[in-house]
């Protein structure tokens, strides 16, 4: 098993896995599987949620996330505040307001 980077985050109650993925180190093969397993409590890491920050060609980054069982989220607003935290404080973000996909 490869090792993977990742950030513990809360936003309001709610805390996260977030993985920088720019690189394609987080296999897809069995994605949600990977996902349940990494955010079960007390077995594992824990979380209520897992989010992907990737490379777009639209903005600085996109981000995808995911449900504690793997499930796909369509939104998440305690997610975004961790993500934006994330983005701001690792520099991720070109300006000091990220650019907003088209």
């Amino acid at each position: 098993m490869k090792k993977i980077d990742f950030y513990k985050m809360s936003g309001s109650g709610n805390d996260f896995i977030i993985v920088d993925n720019r690189n394609k180190i987080v296999d897809e093969t069995d994605l949600p599987n990977f996902i349940a397993k990494a955010c079960r409590r007390k077995m594992s890491v824990g979380a209520d949620g897992f989010i992907l920050v990737e490379n777009t060609d639209d903005a600085d980054f996109k981000w995808r996330f995911y449900n504690s069982d793997g499930s796909v989220a369509e939104m998440c607003g305690n997610g975004a505040r961790c993500v934006a935290r994330y983005a701001n404080s690792s520099r991720y973000d070109s300006s000091p307001c990220c650019r907003r996909a088209r």
